[in-house]
Protein backbone atom coordinates (compact mmCIF):
# COMPACT_ATOMS: atom_id res chain seq x y z
CA UNK A 1 0.00 0.00 0.00
CA UNK A 2 1.49 3.85 -0.76
CA UNK A 3 2.09 5.63 2.10
CA UNK A 4 0.56 9.30 2.94
CA UNK A 5 3.06 11.34 0.96
CA UNK A 6 3.22 8.61 -1.80
CA UNK A 7 1.63 10.07 -5.28
CA UNK A 8 -0.85 7.75 -6.71
CA UNK A 9 -2.38 7.70 -10.43
CA UNK A 10 -5.75 9.21 -8.53
CA UNK A 11 -4.03 12.14 -7.59
CA UNK A 12 -2.80 12.91 -11.47
CA UNK A 13 -6.21 12.68 -12.51
CA UNK A 14 -8.08 15.33 -13.17
CA UNK A 15 -11.19 16.09 -11.30
CA UNK A 16 -14.02 18.58 -11.92
CA UNK A 17 -13.75 22.02 -10.14
CA UNK A 18 -15.87 21.94 -6.63
CA UNK A 19 -18.46 24.78 -6.40
CA UNK A 20 -16.00 26.91 -3.91
CA UNK A 21 -13.21 26.59 -6.90
CA UNK A 22 -16.10 26.94 -9.42
CA UNK A 23 -16.89 30.23 -7.49
CA UNK A 24 -13.31 31.27 -6.96
CA UNK A 25 -12.67 31.02 -10.36
CA UNK A 26 -15.14 33.28 -11.23
CA UNK A 27 -14.27 36.15 -8.77
CA UNK A 28 -11.01 35.82 -9.98
CA UNK A 29 -12.10 36.72 -13.56
CA UNK A 30 -14.35 39.62 -12.22
CA UNK A 31 -11.25 40.85 -10.49
CA UNK A 32 -9.07 40.70 -13.33
CA UNK A 33 -11.63 42.38 -15.88
CA UNK A 34 -11.33 45.05 -13.15
CA UNK A 35 -7.85 44.89 -13.48
CA UNK A 36 -7.27 44.75 -17.10
CA UNK A 37 -8.33 48.96 -17.05
CA UNK A 38 -5.29 49.52 -15.20
CA UNK A 39 -2.28 49.73 -17.80
CA UNK A 40 -4.63 51.57 -19.87
CA UNK A 41 -5.81 53.69 -17.41
CA UNK A 42 -2.18 54.23 -16.10
CA UNK A 43 -1.15 55.41 -19.40
CA UNK A 44 -3.91 57.82 -19.84
CA UNK A 45 -3.22 59.52 -16.42
CA UNK A 46 0.73 59.55 -16.43
CA UNK A 47 0.48 60.63 -20.23
CA UNK A 48 3.64 60.57 -22.37
CA UNK A 49 7.06 62.24 -22.82
CA UNK A 50 5.79 64.20 -24.80
CA UNK A 51 2.12 64.91 -23.31
CA UNK A 52 3.32 64.46 -19.54
CA UNK A 53 0.17 64.32 -16.58
CA UNK A 54 0.52 63.46 -13.21
CA UNK A 55 3.51 62.02 -12.00
CA UNK A 56 4.20 58.07 -11.34
CA UNK A 57 4.89 59.05 -7.75
CA UNK A 58 1.72 60.83 -7.01
CA UNK A 59 -0.35 57.97 -9.31
CA UNK A 60 1.18 55.28 -6.95
CA UNK A 61 1.31 57.04 -3.72
CA UNK A 62 -2.41 59.31 -4.12
CA UNK A 63 -4.08 55.50 -5.50
CA UNK A 64 -2.92 53.85 -2.26
CA UNK A 65 -4.18 57.13 -0.23
CA UNK A 66 -7.95 56.80 -2.01
CA UNK A 67 -8.14 53.32 -1.53
CA UNK A 68 -6.78 53.55 2.21
CA UNK A 69 -9.22 56.10 3.62
CA UNK A 70 -12.28 54.69 2.05
CA UNK A 71 -10.29 51.25 3.85
CA UNK A 72 -10.81 52.70 7.59
CA UNK A 73 -14.04 53.76 6.89
CA UNK A 74 -15.35 50.21 5.40
CA UNK A 75 -13.08 48.78 8.72
CA UNK A 76 -14.75 51.38 11.25
CA UNK A 77 -18.40 50.44 10.31
CA UNK A 78 -18.16 47.00 10.25
CA UNK A 79 -16.15 46.98 13.59
CA UNK A 80 -13.63 45.39 12.32
CA UNK A 81 -11.27 43.26 14.81
CA UNK A 82 -7.35 43.99 14.73
CA UNK A 83 -5.24 41.40 13.03
CA UNK A 84 -3.62 38.93 14.83
CA UNK A 85 -0.05 39.45 15.34
CA UNK A 86 0.91 36.68 13.48
CA UNK A 87 -0.57 38.54 10.66
CA UNK A 88 1.09 41.71 10.73
CA UNK A 89 3.97 40.46 8.71
CA UNK A 90 1.97 39.08 5.81
CA UNK A 91 0.05 42.04 5.65
CA UNK A 92 3.14 44.15 5.30
CA UNK A 93 4.50 41.79 2.65
CA UNK A 94 0.85 41.98 0.52
CA UNK A 95 1.44 45.93 0.69
CA UNK A 96 4.96 45.85 -0.37
CA UNK A 97 3.68 44.13 -3.49
CA UNK A 98 0.28 45.40 -4.43
CA UNK A 99 0.52 48.95 -2.58
CA UNK A 100 4.00 49.95 -3.40
CA UNK A 101 5.90 48.11 -5.88
CA UNK A 102 3.57 47.20 -8.92
CA UNK A 103 1.57 50.59 -8.68
CA UNK A 104 4.84 52.83 -7.80
CA UNK A 105 6.88 50.96 -10.72
CA UNK A 106 4.21 50.43 -13.48
CA UNK A 107 2.96 54.17 -12.93
CA UNK A 108 6.79 55.71 -13.86
CA UNK A 109 7.29 52.50 -16.63
CA UNK A 110 3.84 53.91 -18.03
CA UNK A 111 5.28 57.52 -19.35
CA UNK A 112 7.85 55.81 -21.39
CA UNK A 113 6.19 52.19 -23.34
CA UNK A 114 2.78 51.97 -24.52
CA UNK A 115 0.08 49.46 -22.93
CA UNK A 116 0.58 46.82 -25.22
CA UNK A 117 4.47 47.04 -25.05
CA UNK A 118 3.61 46.77 -20.94
CA UNK A 119 1.63 43.60 -21.63
CA UNK A 120 4.89 42.18 -23.31
CA UNK A 121 5.67 42.12 -19.72
CA UNK A 122 3.34 41.79 -17.32
CA UNK A 123 1.72 39.36 -19.15
CA UNK A 124 4.06 36.79 -17.16
CA UNK A 125 2.34 37.71 -14.41
CA UNK A 126 -0.09 34.17 -14.21
CA UNK A 127 2.80 32.50 -14.02
CA UNK A 128 5.22 34.13 -11.98
CA UNK A 129 1.67 34.07 -9.11
CA UNK A 130 1.45 30.37 -9.60
CA UNK A 131 5.22 29.99 -9.34
CA UNK A 132 4.99 32.14 -5.73
CA UNK A 133 1.66 30.65 -4.81
CA UNK A 134 3.11 26.69 -5.23
CA UNK A 135 6.35 27.58 -3.62
CA UNK A 136 4.75 29.25 -0.31
CA UNK A 137 1.49 26.81 -0.05
CA UNK A 138 3.98 24.20 -1.15
CA UNK A 139 1.56 22.56 -4.06
CA UNK A 140 2.75 20.53 -6.49
CA UNK A 141 1.35 21.53 -10.12
CA UNK A 142 0.93 18.77 -12.25
CA UNK A 143 3.13 18.72 -15.32
CA UNK A 144 -0.30 19.22 -17.16
CA UNK A 145 -0.31 22.70 -15.57
CA UNK A 146 3.11 23.73 -16.18
CA UNK A 147 2.33 22.68 -20.25
CA UNK A 148 -0.75 25.24 -20.00
CA UNK A 149 0.51 27.73 -17.94
CA UNK A 150 3.36 28.19 -20.05
CA UNK A 151 1.61 28.03 -23.35
CA UNK A 152 -1.04 30.55 -22.50
CA UNK A 153 1.58 32.69 -21.09
CA UNK A 154 3.88 31.97 -24.82
CA UNK A 155 0.31 33.43 -26.45
CA UNK A 156 -0.18 36.36 -24.52
CA UNK A 157 3.40 37.54 -25.01
CA UNK A 158 3.12 36.58 -29.14
CA UNK A 159 0.01 38.67 -29.20
CA UNK A 160 1.73 41.30 -27.54
CA UNK A 161 4.95 41.52 -29.79
CA UNK A 162 2.96 41.70 -32.70
CA UNK A 163 1.05 44.44 -31.71
CA UNK A 164 3.92 46.29 -30.17
CA UNK A 165 5.23 46.53 -33.92
CA UNK A 166 8.88 46.32 -35.13
CA UNK A 167 10.81 47.42 -32.11
CA UNK A 168 8.58 46.50 -29.27
CA UNK A 169 10.98 44.99 -27.81
CA UNK A 170 13.84 47.39 -28.12
CA UNK A 171 15.40 47.15 -24.03
CA UNK A 172 14.50 49.78 -21.85
CA UNK A 173 14.57 50.68 -18.16
CA UNK A 174 10.95 51.05 -18.51
CA UNK A 175 11.22 46.94 -19.11
CA UNK A 176 13.27 46.34 -16.23
CA UNK A 177 10.50 48.51 -14.10
CA UNK A 178 7.68 46.17 -15.41
CA UNK A 179 9.82 43.31 -14.79
CA UNK A 180 10.10 43.93 -11.06
CA UNK A 181 6.55 45.23 -10.98
CA UNK A 182 5.27 41.44 -12.26
CA UNK A 183 7.17 39.91 -9.41
CA UNK A 184 6.22 42.64 -6.28
CA UNK A 185 2.49 41.64 -7.69
CA UNK A 186 2.97 37.85 -7.71
CA UNK A 187 4.19 38.28 -4.22
CA UNK A 188 1.75 40.51 -2.78
CA UNK A 189 -1.05 38.36 -4.68
CA UNK A 190 0.28 35.27 -3.19
CA UNK A 191 0.69 36.15 0.28
CA UNK A 192 -2.63 38.36 0.00
CA UNK A 193 -4.32 34.65 -1.11
CA UNK A 194 -2.83 33.37 1.68
CA UNK A 195 -4.37 35.98 4.30
CA UNK A 196 -7.92 35.22 3.02
CA UNK A 197 -8.05 32.37 4.22
CA UNK A 198 -8.31 32.79 7.98
CA UNK A 199 -9.33 36.64 6.83
CA UNK A 200 -12.15 38.39 5.13
CA UNK A 201 -10.54 38.76 1.42
CA UNK A 202 -11.91 42.26 1.61
CA UNK A 203 -10.29 43.29 5.19
CA UNK A 204 -6.78 41.86 3.69
CA UNK A 205 -6.25 44.85 1.37
CA UNK A 206 -8.29 47.01 3.10
CA UNK A 207 -5.63 46.26 6.33
CA UNK A 208 -2.83 46.62 3.80
CA UNK A 209 -4.01 50.06 2.41
CA UNK A 210 -4.51 51.20 6.11
CA UNK A 211 -0.74 50.39 7.38
CA UNK A 212 0.46 52.05 4.53
CA UNK A 213 -1.32 55.43 5.05
CA UNK A 214 1.92 56.66 7.29
CA UNK A 215 4.25 56.67 3.98
CA UNK A 216 1.33 57.12 1.18
CA UNK A 217 0.14 59.92 2.48
CA UNK A 218 3.16 62.40 2.91
CA UNK A 219 4.30 60.81 -0.27
CA UNK A 220 0.96 61.86 -2.65
CA UNK A 221 1.00 65.24 -0.92
CA UNK A 222 5.07 65.75 -1.66
CA UNK A 223 4.45 64.91 -5.19
CA UNK A 224 0.88 66.56 -5.97
CA UNK A 225 0.39 68.16 -9.52
CA UNK A 226 1.20 71.56 -9.77
CA UNK A 227 -0.60 72.64 -12.96
CA UNK A 228 -3.99 72.08 -14.23
CA UNK A 229 -4.92 68.53 -15.59
CA UNK A 230 -7.46 67.43 -17.84
CA UNK A 231 -10.52 65.67 -16.45
CA UNK A 232 -9.40 62.37 -18.68
CA UNK A 233 -6.25 62.49 -16.62
CA UNK A 234 -8.39 62.61 -12.99
CA UNK A 235 -10.99 60.45 -14.29
CA UNK A 236 -7.89 57.67 -14.85
CA UNK A 237 -6.83 58.57 -11.47
CA UNK A 238 -10.37 57.53 -9.85
CA UNK A 239 -10.49 54.22 -11.20
CA UNK A 240 -7.31 53.32 -10.46
CA UNK A 241 -7.55 54.36 -7.19
CA UNK A 242 -11.36 53.05 -6.09
CA UNK A 243 -11.55 50.21 -8.95
CA UNK A 244 -7.74 49.19 -9.09
CA UNK A 245 -6.42 49.81 -5.67
CA UNK A 246 -9.69 48.37 -3.85
CA UNK A 247 -12.60 47.27 -5.44
CA UNK A 248 -10.81 45.03 -7.73
CA UNK A 249 -9.07 43.55 -4.84
CA UNK A 250 -11.89 42.18 -3.19
CA UNK A 251 -12.94 39.61 -5.66
CA UNK A 252 -9.33 38.66 -6.28
CA UNK A 253 -8.46 37.78 -3.10
CA UNK A 254 -11.50 35.82 -2.25
CA UNK A 255 -11.30 34.06 -5.91
CA UNK A 256 -7.78 33.23 -4.58
CA UNK A 257 -8.75 32.37 -1.64
CA UNK A 258 -11.65 29.70 -2.64
CA UNK A 259 -9.92 28.54 -5.82
CA UNK A 260 -6.12 28.14 -5.01
CA UNK A 261 -3.62 30.42 -6.10
CA UNK A 262 -2.39 28.38 -8.12
CA UNK A 263 -5.34 27.51 -10.51
CA UNK A 264 -6.99 30.94 -10.21
CA UNK A 265 -3.91 32.92 -10.93
CA UNK A 266 -3.90 31.15 -14.60
CA UNK A 267 -7.68 33.38 -15.27
CA UNK A 268 -5.12 36.45 -15.43
CA UNK A 269 -3.58 35.18 -18.71
CA UNK A 270 -6.80 36.79 -20.72
CA UNK A 271 -6.09 40.11 -18.84
CA UNK A 272 -3.46 41.53 -21.30
CA UNK A 273 -6.23 40.61 -24.15
CA UNK A 274 -9.20 42.43 -22.13
CA UNK A 275 -7.06 45.14 -21.79
CA UNK A 276 -6.57 45.66 -25.39
CA UNK A 277 -10.15 46.10 -25.76
CA UNK A 278 -10.22 49.03 -23.41
CA UNK A 279 -7.50 50.41 -25.07
CA UNK A 280 -9.11 50.62 -28.16
CA UNK A 281 -11.70 53.44 -27.24
CA UNK A 282 -9.45 55.01 -24.20
CA UNK A 283 -5.81 54.96 -26.32
CA UNK A 284 -7.09 54.79 -29.85
CA UNK A 285 -6.05 51.33 -30.59
CA UNK A 286 -7.16 48.89 -33.11
CA UNK A 287 -8.39 46.02 -32.46
CA UNK A 288 -8.31 42.98 -35.69
CA UNK A 289 -8.64 39.79 -36.44
CA UNK A 290 -5.09 38.63 -35.09
CA UNK A 291 -6.21 40.20 -31.70
CA UNK A 292 -9.45 38.07 -31.71
CA UNK A 293 -8.08 35.14 -32.63
CA UNK A 294 -5.02 35.39 -29.57
CA UNK A 295 -7.62 35.95 -27.08
CA UNK A 296 -9.35 32.91 -28.21
CA UNK A 297 -6.38 30.83 -27.89
CA UNK A 298 -5.60 32.16 -24.49
CA UNK A 299 -9.54 31.91 -23.40
CA UNK A 300 -8.82 27.92 -24.73
CA UNK A 301 -5.82 27.11 -22.20
CA UNK A 302 -7.53 28.96 -19.43
CA UNK A 303 -9.93 26.47 -20.33
CA UNK A 304 -7.96 23.53 -20.43
CA UNK A 305 -5.64 24.52 -17.51
CA UNK A 306 -8.31 24.58 -14.80
CA UNK A 307 -8.67 21.19 -15.55
CA UNK A 308 -5.24 19.87 -14.79
CA UNK A 309 -4.53 18.86 -11.54
CA UNK A 310 -3.10 20.83 -8.52
CA UNK A 311 -2.39 18.12 -5.80
CA UNK A 312 -1.81 19.40 -2.20
CA UNK A 313 1.86 19.39 0.00
CA UNK A 314 2.91 16.06 0.84
CA UNK A 315 1.93 14.89 4.14
CA UNK A 316 4.84 13.53 6.48
CA UNK A 317 3.60 9.93 7.60
CA UNK A 318 3.24 10.08 11.41
CA UNK A 319 5.68 8.04 13.22
CA UNK A 320 4.41 4.54 14.27
CA UNK A 321 4.01 4.63 18.22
Amino acid sequence: MPSASTPTAADDAPRPATPAEARGLWLGLLGVAIFALTLPMTRLAVGSPEAPQMSGLFIAMGRAVVAGLLSAALLLVRRAPWPARADWAPLALTAAGVVFGFPLLTSIAMRHVEAVHASVIVGLLPLATAAVGALLHRQRPSAGFWLCATAGTALVVVFAVLRSGAGGLSLHPADLLLMAAMLCAAVGYAWGARLSQRMRADAVICWALVISLPISVPLALASWPQAPLPAPAWGAFAYVSIFSMWLGFFAWYRGLALGGTVRVSQVQLVQPFLGMLAAVPLLGERLDAVSIGFGLAVLATVALGRRMPVRPPERTPRPTP
